[in-house]
């Protein structure tokens, strides 16, 4: 409590006079502390009260002592004596509650004022709020004048405890204004020492009782744990304004409430800041201006504020455009204007809201005129509580069903999760005509734009998106309560059952041992509550476990509340306190840790804490935010293209996008012009709209998939199997048959043999037509399809390449790309609609392109690039495929790649779906230079910074590290044989190499290669071959060696070694057993260097640094054939230098490219 009081600077001889107000005392936790033990030291801060704050000094004005005026005008003594300086928690400001304790100023009267109380909301720059209650009562200055002044008792609390506090004041009151003087501080201090002593409860079904004379304080609970605490009466907006009224309030806009009672402007703007949930006011929220603080009105943005009714003439006169509410006359106005000019909500759901809100029963009087007249206060005070409890359960269903109605189809459709982008404009053409006025101003709300981001990123709208999504209500009536279908699916429900706990009587000396005293009876309370629960009303015994788990902390019973919470694991984990539950492990004393680790429950409690702690501080900081989608309104180059393509949700892939921007700019300057790409976005939608709207006979559906969608339909048009459209779907093409509705099926995908145009004769004239032959019929189909010949020709082709793809290698998202591809197409030529617009199509047709090629390396994000999603920097890359970390007992898996990046990163992918599995595992911050795979349960990973990595495969974090090496560590290699894998071998650039016991990890021997630099280390046939700057380090001929500018890599096989020089385009193979016989030298043309090599089947892949046209370093790979020392292939496909290679079943190759290209190709095996 804050308590300020009055300085006197004069007197006039009217009726009143304004004085100023200084603050008096200041009282904040905590309030007891342990008295001195028998030697004299200073004990701790007791637990009971060791909510702590950070405090700041405030000193008290004494230059001008608190006086009184008596008859002779000669000044008194203080009315109240004046105490040292005070102690403030850091974060009140002083001078703002000053003045917000006497909104209209502190004045001088003649005449005594009754008690009166007002509320106010205090909000931080994080938006955090507190709230505060004030007391006002007047005492005499002088009892022969008859002169009054007013003093102010302030209750700050994180808890909007309106009438909670409300009472607590009015109870002491009668208190303090029957004590002596010398008492007041005293008073007040145990008054709020008792205050600090009420547990607040958890969110759920349980409130906190406790008596604080002559009341019984109730203190209720949240809702849930995303709603705030409810001690609100939610009728008074209803009693003040008419239903429209109340939703022309509710939009976001410059809002200034009036009335002549302080009190109502704070309950009536909170009941309004309810009414809105879920969505959150965003803006400036001060419910009291006090004189002072009038200029606050005329801040240029949103903002909800009050001021007494008396300033409204210069509000209205000064400033435009502000809706101006009297609470007291019941009237919504503008400054600007005698009509207030504001959309009007969606017509379903403004006739629902003034329904059901026209049928409120708002009157207790009414309510109770039958009933017998109850003689106990207390008892009409709980059974006027269980009243409003009642009303505000339905006022919240009403206000909850005019959000969902408002909102009720598909936002969720419209958010892009991955690129965070709300479509807007698709948004718009859902809604009728007549409501876009209204959206429009919506969609522009930093309220919405709130709402979008916890949608996007925190989950806390699960259950509403149930309610959003249009077939979770199909059924139900418009008029009828949508909330209620919401309450049963999820876990809200305001009107269900609520139970109370009693505390104990407050000890009557605020001492150390009687608080102590007061918290064991707490807990034996509340462990006599526990043990009467039901074992099947988990939600009860979650919040005594909570409430017991509480105190025990603030008494200092660490081992005991530990035990507490654990047991919300089994009753309740949505009320679990983490910020609580991890201060406590970290104030755990040494004996009392080795305690709870003794007991397995505790242990697991302790260790779960840990891991927290530690994701938390690996995690990203992500504000989250979501913005709307818009279309261009400038010229687009590539990187903007791309960007703006994934915001609309067309497609992601980057290559795709890529081709789709070399369509759009054929024969014209390599940019995309805002017009352009508004027919193409506007395209593609509506013919997504259209397949969704193909409506098929029954007779037809019977023959396709459950799954299977119409995407593409011809015109009408003469095929030889007669009159129809033809349909294409993800799996075939068929023709929907004019006259009587049938279905004759062309062909499956997969069963075409060839596609081609032709010209049919008519008259004297060649109509264009498309003719399909098919493995199952000898026929060939033919269609006139005229104008539409090309695009279905190059859309057919392109099909039938990504299903012979995704049959060949049992992968489903080649056709799903390849469709599309053709989508793309059909909607670029309906964009171009010129005679360029098929050649422009033809840039998409991707896999027809490359069915006759090696290269895979395109499909969708195949080829993102691998530091696109979670690291914005390219690196080179050092890759691994292998099942790590599966095996029988874990029923088996998907291979896993492992990709270790430049900047000590590495990264799991899904081999089956190329999609990320976890976030990147950190492993030092240097360049990442080779990998091993160890006994399936290791990855070992060589640094730069000449450490050697170990990740677990199975929890896929980094736990050991050998640190024996004092240089680069360049290689790694295991023995022979997969029965005896025991020994590991590892090389360093310094020339050492050390042997590694893989079980123990301890250093079985060490020794050094007399070399400059050591590249890498191979086993073969029992012998350790090292790579060095130099040659292979078996010491060769002088007339054998190839060069000295040195080799970059080598392979063993079949009594052959295979070295790659570091800076020419050569590899050179030499025979093992006789080093003597000359060697074979292999030329690779436009190679720069030979960077990596791998063996797979009968052939060789060497990764190399290539050069382009433009002299420029592209990635080049080259496969030869092992026996015949011949290159077979070229394949490029990077732009930067192919950094290494890896096997996949010998099925495919994958390919990391280096820094300006930082991507993973995929490459078939032939």
């Amino acid at each position: 409590p804050v308590l300020p009081s009055l300085r006197l600077f004069f007197m006039s001889a009217g009726k009143e006079s304004l004085v100023e107000a200084e603050v008096l005392q200041v009282h904040a936790p905590p309030f007891v502390t342990k008295e001195s033990s028998s030697n004299g030291t200073q004990q701790d801060l007791a637990p009971a009260f060791s909510r702590t704050q950070r405090r700041r000094s405030f000193k008290k004005k004494r230059d001008r002592p608190v006086s009184t005026i008596s008859d002779s005008g000669q000044t008194n003594e203080p009315v109240v004596a004046a105490s040292d300086d005070l102690s403030v928690p850091q974060n009140i400001d002083l001078i703002a509650l000053l003045q917000l304790c006497f909104p209209d100023g502190l004045r001088i009267t003649n005449e005594s004022r009754e008690d009166s109380y007002h509320f106010l909301v205090f909000t931080d720059v994080f938006g955090n709020q507190t709230h505060g209650v004030v007391a006002q009562y007047c005492k005499p200055l002088n009892k022969l004048q008859r002169l009054y002044t007013t003093y102010s008792i302030c209750v700050i609390s994180k808890y909007p405890y309106y009438n909670a506090l409300r009472d607590c004041l009015s109870g002491f009151l009668l208190q303090l204004k029957t004590s002596r003087l010398f008492d007041f501080e005293e008073q007040v201090k145990e008054f709020s020492a008792k205050l600090a002593l009420v547990p607040i409860p958890p969110p759920g079904p349980l409130h906190v009782v406790f008596n604080l004379r002559p009341f019984q304080i109730e203190l209720p609970s949240q809702l849930d744990v995303d709603r705030p605490v409810m001690d609100l009466d939610l009728h008074l907006p209803f009693l003040c304004f008419k239903p429209k009224q109340i939703l022309s309030i509710l939009m976001e806009q410059r809002v200034v409430f009036l009335s002549t009672d302080w009190a109502k402007l704070t309950l009536v703007s909170e009941c309004f800041m309810v009414f809105i949930h879920p969505l959150r006011w965003q803006h400036t929220f001060v419910p009291v201006l006090s004189r002072q603080m009038l200029d606050f009105i005329m801040a240029p943005t949103a903002f909800l504020m009050g001021c007494h009714t008396s300033h409204f003439d210069e509000v209205a006169e000064e400033l435009d455009e502000l809706v101006l509410i009297d609470i007291d006359q019941g009237t919504v106005s503008s400054s600007s204007s005698n009509r207030l000019e504001l959309p009007d909500v969606p017509l379903t759901a403004r006739e629902c809201f003034i329904f059901r809100a026209k049928g409120l029963q708002l009157h207790y009087d009414l309510d109770v005129c039958h009933a017998a007249s109850r003689t106990d206060i207390n008892e009409l005070r709980a059974h006027r509580r269980q009243w409003q409890r009642k009303v505000n359960s339905v006022i919240l269903n009403i206000t909850m069903e005019l959000i969902v109605n408002i909102f009720r189809s598909g936002v969720c459709d419209f958010l892009n999760y991955g690129h965070r982008v709300f479509n807007s404009e698709e948004f718009l053409r859902s809604r009728e005509m007549t409501d876009h006025t209204f959206y429009k101003k919506v969609l522009d709300t930093h309220i919405f734009h709130s709402f979008l981001r916890d949608l996007n990123i925190n989950g806390l709208f699960h259950l509403i998106s149930l309610c959003l999504c249009p077939a979770s209500v199909h059924s139900i009536n418009i008029c009828m309560p949508l909330i209620f279908y919401f309450m049963l699916t999820g876990s809200w429900s305001p009107s269900r059952p609520i139970k109370t706990f009693k505390l104990p009587e407050f000890p009557p000396p605020l001492s150390y041992q009687y608080v102590q005293g007061y918290y064991n009876d707490l807990i034996r309370e509340l462990s006599k509550a526990i043990a009467a629960a039901s074992p099947d009303d988990s939600a009860l015994l979650a919040r005594y476990y909570y409430l017991r788990g509480l105190v025990n902390s603030v008494a200092g019973k660490r081992v005991d509340a530990l035990t507490d919470f654990q047991s919300l694991y089994k009753t309740d984990m949505d009320i679990f306190p983490a910020e609580l539950l991890n201060a406590l492990v970290e104030s755990l004393p040494a004996e009392e840790r080795r305690t709870a680790e003794r007991r397995p429950d505790l242990k697991r409690l302790i260790s779960r804490v840990k891991r927290e702690n530690e994701r938390d501080r690996a995690r990203p900081v992500d504000g989250g935010s979501v913005k709307r989608f818009e279309l261009p309104k400038k010229h687009l180059h590539m990187e903007d293209f791309v960007q703006r393509v994934q915001e609309s949700g067309i497609v992601r892939d980057q290559g795709t996008i890529q081709r789709l921007f070399e369509a759009l700019t054929v024969g014209q300057q390599k940019q995309v012009d805002p017009e352009t790409f508004c027919f193409f976005y506007n395209y593609w939608k509506e013919t997504e709209a259209a397949a969704q709207d193909v409506d098929l006979p029954a007779v037809v559906l019977e023959h396709l998939e459950t799954d299977e969608c119409v995407y593409k339909l011809s015109s009408s048009v003469k095929t030889s199997y007669g009159v129809g459209k033809i349909a294409m779907t993800q799996r075939r093409l068929f023709l929907l048959t004019e006259g009587r509705p049938g279905y004759v099926e062309i062909t499956k995908f997969r069963d075409i043999e060839d596609v081609k145009i032709s010209s049919a004769p008519f008259l004297l004239l060649r109509i264009p037509a498309l003719k399909i032959k098919t493995s199952h019929r000898k026929e060939t189909f033919e269609a006139n399809l005229k104008s539409e010949c090309d695009l279905w020709h190059l859309m057919i082709k392109e099909m039938w390449a990504g299903r012979k793809m995704a049959d060949n290698h049992k992968d489903p998202q080649f056709m799903e790309q390849a469709l599309t591809n053709t989508l793309l197409m059909d909607a670029v030529v309906g964009c171009l609609q010129s005679q360029k617009a098929i050649f422009a199509a033809t840039k998409l047709a991707y896999f027809d392109k490359k069915k006759l090629e090696g290269v895979l390396s395109v499909v969708e994000h195949k080829n993102t690039p691998v530091g696109s999603a979670e690291h914005n920097d390219k690196t080179s890359l050092v890759c691994f495929l292998g099942q790590l970390g599966v095996s029988e007992l874990d029923g088996g898996g998907n291979p896993k790649l492992w990709c270790a990046l430049s900047d000590g990163k590495v990264l799991v992918f899904d081999a089956a779906s190329w999609s990320m599995q976890h976030n990147s595992v950190q492993v030092g911050k240097s360049r990442l230079n080779c990998m091993l795979a160890v006994n399936q349960q290791q990855l070992w990973i060589g640094s730069k910074d000449s450490f050697i990595y170990i990740i677990n495969s199975r929890s896929v974090s980094c736990n050991k590290q050998l640190t024996e090496h004092r240089g680069e560590v360049t290689g790694l290699t295991l023995t022979d044989g997969q029965e005896c894998q025991t020994v590991a071998y590892s090389c360093s650039e310094d020339s050492s190499v050390i042997v590694w016991d893989v079980s123990t990890l301890q250093v079985k021997r060490q020794f050094r290669v007399s070399c400059d630099r050591l590249q890498s280390i191979q086993i073969h046939n029992g012998m350790l071959w090292c790579c060095k700057s130099a040659s292979p380090t078996v010491s060769l001929p002088d007339h054998q060696l190839s060069s000295p500018r040195g080799f970059s890599s080598f392979l063993l096989f079949n009594e052959e070694l295979w070295a790659g020089l570091a800076d020419a385009g050569e590899l050179c193979v030499w025979h093992c057993r006789d080093l003597n016989k000359p060697f074979i030298k292999i030329q690779l043309k436009d190679c720069a260097g030979v960077v990596c090599m791998i063996k797979v089947k009968n052939q060789i892949w060497v990764g190399c640094r290539g050069r382009s046209a433009d002299g420029k370093t592209r990635g080049k790979i080259y496969v030869l054939n092992k026996d015949r020392y011949t290159v077979e292939k070229e394949l490029m496909a990077h732009e930067d230098s192919v950094q290494t290679l890896c096997s996949a079943e010998d099925r495919y190759m994958l390919s990391g490219a280096a820094q300006a290209d930082g991507k993973i190709g995929i490459w078939k095996v032939e």
